[in-house]
């Protein structure tokens, strides 16, 4: 199990923690935001493969934001998964 810590930029939430099995996402948690609909998106995306959140979240927008909490999610696995592989 490979664990990433993501700093968001751009929206309420500071970070993103979770767990990598393989590019299987697990434990994904949120510092900060809305706490009730981030803890939503992290029961939601549990073992989700990486492809999949990052084709499913990418380019979310939060109102006039050009990111949101799930496209800082989308970019988080991505790097996560990056990262693992090292």
């Amino acid at each position: 199990m490979f664990h990433y810590t993501y700093k968001t930029s751009g929206v309420c939430s500071q970070q993103i923690d979770m767990d990598l099995d393989g590019d299987l996402v697990r434990n994904v948690v949120f510092t900060g935001g809305c706490h009730g609909n981030l803890q939503g998106i992290g029961i939601l995306v549990d073992g989700m493969k990486v492809d999949e959140i990052s084709r499913k979240l990418t380019g979310v927008k939060c109102g006039s934001k050009d990111t949101s909490c799930p496209d800082q999610l989308a970019r988080a696995v991505k790097k996560a998964y990056e990262a693992s592989l090292k």
